[in-house]
């Protein structure tokens, strides 16, 4: 009788050992080894030139592989094995190769790949390698041509290689002026300083002359003693880099540069080169960032030759894009502008005659994603469906028929082959982890490529869901909650905000998570309600949305943060009295405003990287929303924290890189004096030798102790 008694006991054992208990997330997990829990991709997916086929990199079993599959056939080939690849280049180079290198395709057998400083390409029909170019060692800023010839630069001056015969572009001995590299701090969608022209005879590359610009001085801590590194900052409202455009001839060895006018700290956008290669076509945007004109070059003069449009707004534009030719038309060109309030498509001739808006509606294209082979239909993705997803289109230029391609709710990053009759789709939302489906006209599902598993399905993960809030003039505000794992509305659970809310910048989208990252996951998982919220003057809602902070930062933001906060409190399962708030660079900012223009609204906060005073932030950025304190005192009054550090309540951590070259430690140090001056307490923690992002093992130390922070005070 006493064996039978354990019999329940051993029965109930049993259906639990049946049914294993769900993992937990770590801190580890979630920075260092993140990796380890993204979903399954298609590494390298894209489309094989010549062939109704398309290749990716395959790791299934560990042994990396180049495979391809038909169009009509889901039979893979193997191309290609790393190993196979890895025993050629080591014939050739005596190195081995450890991983698969980025490639690309040159023709329906040739791919071209870099590794260190040289071009290579692999015929996977012969199986041979053969070496197309090279570079000098400390080569940077690589921009590379159909002809496999590269531009690239050695500290501030422009080189180029044809041909594995390298020459020197510019010759300038003061480091102030820079050739060939990236101007106007990544603003205005400027990502590179050279600009091959479509046959590869000439290069157009940006001059910026610097020398008048303020040094800001950096300590780096590597050296003994220290190291004064001294960076180029121009400040809001102070003196400017100066950028001019030069054109060099391959041929005479020449450079004409572009007679842009004055005054000279303006700005230049949106470079882009004539198909038959006699004209470059760039927007003059003037500082205040108020006004562009789009103009066309002749580069054999360097002269102007005509205004083709302009476009003004009483308070900004933002010129992200050059001309997009038409594909078989030199002689017309997509344009994409906000002029209407919303981000759409034009199409000009080069004349400068506009001769159709080829989207239009209350939604943003996010992207030009190019032509079909004719040259009658473009393809782009936008929020036509909703302001959350990405979805890709074609529209027809002579009818303006939208046809929409992606059928499924969520984000999509579709390509098209070289017709622009089939489409690789790969996408996720909310729910679905990765999935890759093969598409034919108008979007038919001819089938699925990959289906990845949830590599979160084992961990013990709350909800994710989404609503949205009403600001006091009306707009949509889209919310984002993550609930406590194993959720119980009855209980009281204390409740985490993060936040971001500076333009160009959307948190919540329809992607896997909902656009959370890990640790978010991570928080709620151990008991909290994670909230964010994206306020008016975030990104893809439109001119009106984005514009309300105009001259005015930190103010109607923090109406819609406040807003949102308020809500969340008021839901019965939240502890209305045990609420943090957490973010980064605009994010600490107004983490930090928050903390000080609503005092007592948090309980707790950690705010990284942020910016105090706008004033002391880089021109680019600060001039387009603030323009400058001369213009705007009031609104930098307003705006710059120092002012409030008196009303701060609570915890406040305040965390920074002291090599951070986008918000100067300055901002910070500025902040926790005046505290030390006021007797204001505030907790303070830096990383040495860090930039604007805490990087490798430091992400581990530092996410330990803000998780820390908010579970031994709030």
């Amino acid at each position: 009788m006493k064996t039978l008694k354990f019999i329940p006991v051993l029965l109930i054992l049993f259906v639990i050992s049946s049914f294993p208990q769900k993992k937990d997330l770590t801190i580890e997990l979630v920075t260092t080894k993140s990796y380890s829990l993204f979903p399954k991709r298609l590494a390298q997916l894209q489309w094989r030139p010549g062939v109704n086929s398309f290749s990716f990199v395959d790791n299934t079993k560990g042994n990396e592989k180049l495979v391809s599959e038909g169009i009509k056939s889901d039979k893979q080939e193997t191309l290609l094995t790393l190993n196979e690849l890895s025993d050629k280049f080591m014939e050739s180079t005596h190195q081995q190769l450890n991983s698969f290198p980025s490639i690309e395709w040159i023709d329906k057998n040739n791919f071209r790949f870099w590794n260190n400083d040289s071009l290579w390409s692999f015929n996977v029909e012969s199986k041979s390698l053969t070496l197309l170019n090279s570079v000098s060692a400390g080569a940077e800023n690589l921009d590379y041509t159909n002809k496999n010839y590269a531009a690239y630069t050695i500290k501030n001056n422009l080189y180029i290689a044809v041909n594995n015969e390298q020459k020197q572009i510019t010759n300038d001995s003061n480091e102030g002026i820079v050739n060939g590299q990236l101007v106007a701090r990544n603003e205005f969608g400027i990502d590179k300083g050279t600009f091959w022209s479509p046959d590869n005879n000439y290069l157009a590359y940006y001059r910026k002359d610097q020398t008048m610009v303020t040094d800001y001085p950096l300590v780096d801590i590597s050296f003994h003693p220290a190291k004064l590194v001294n960076i180029k900052y121009p400040m809001a409202g102070m003196t400017s880099e100066e950028v001019t455009l030069g054109i060099y001839d391959l041929k005479t060895g020449k450079t004409i540069f572009l007679k842009t006018g004055e005054p000279k700290d303006h700005y230049l956008t949106g470079v882009s080169w004539d198909p038959n290669e006699k004209y470059v076509y760039i927007g003059i945007l003037n500082r205040d960032q108020n006004y562009v004109q789009n103009l066309k070059y002749d580069i054999a003069t360097g002269n102007p030759l005509d205004t083709l449009f302009e476009e003004a707004n009483a308070k900004y534009v933002q010129p992200l894009h050059g001309e997009s030719f038409v594909k078989n038309h030199p002689d017309e060109f997509i344009w994409i502008s906000r002029r209407d309030g919303w981000n759409h498509l034009y199409l000009y001739n080069t004349n400068g005659k506009l001769i159709k808006q080829l989207t239009k509606g209350d939604w943003e294209v996010t992207e030009l994603n190019g032509f079909d082979v004719k040259g009658e239909n473009v393809f782009f993705t936008a929020t036509k469906e909703s302001p959350l997803d990405r979805d890709f289109y074609e529209v027809n230029i002579k009818s303006g028929k939208i046809t929409r391609i992606t059928s499924e709710s969520g984000v999509h990053r579709v390509t098209q082959d070289d017709n622009g009759n089939y489409f690789l789709d790969s996408y996720n939302n909310l729910t679905v982890p990765s999935d890759v489906l093969l598409l034919g006209k108008e979007g038919k599902v001819l089938r699925t490529i990959l289906k990845a598993d949830n590599p979160l399905k084992d961990y013990n993960l709350g909800e994710t869901k989404f609503f949205k809030l009403k600001s006091k003039d009306g707009f949509d505000l889209y919310c984002r909650m993550i609930l406590p794992a194993n959720f119980d509305s009855t209980k009281k659970y204390r409740a985490l905000v993060y936040v971001y809310g500076g333009p160009g910048i959307q948190l919540i989208t329809n992607s896997w998570l909902g656009g959370a990252g890990l640790w978010l996951n991570y928080m709620a998982e151990h008991g909290y309600v994670i909230f964010t919220l994206d306020n008016r003057g975030s990104a893809n809602r439109g001119l009106a949305f984005e514009q309300t902070t105009f001259r005015r930062l930190g103010t109607e933001e923090i109406e819609d943060q406040t807003l949102g906060t308020e809500y969340l409190k008021s839901l019965p399962f939240v502890d209305s009295t045990r609420v943090g708030v957490f973010g980064w660079s605009f994010g600490g900012f107004m983490t930090t405003s928050l903390m000080t223009r609503r005092p007592g609204l948090f309980k707790v906060a950690v705010a990284g990287g942020s910016v105090i005073d706008w004033s002391y932030y880089e021109v680019m950025y600060t001039e387009r929303y603030m323009d400058t304190p001369q213009q705007n005192p009031e609104g930098y009054k307003n705006s710059c924290l120092l002012n409030y550090v008196q009303n701060l309540k609570g915890k406040l951590l305040m965390i920074h890189g002291t090599m951070d070259g986008t918000v100067v430690w300055q901002h910070d140090l500025m902040f926790i004096k005046k505290c030390a001056d006021l007797g204001i307490p505030v907790d303070y923690f830096v990383y040495p030798g860090q930039e604007h992002g805490v990087r490798g093992i430091d992400t581990f130390h530092m996410y330990n102790k803000i998780t820390n922070y908010f579970n031994d005070n709030l």
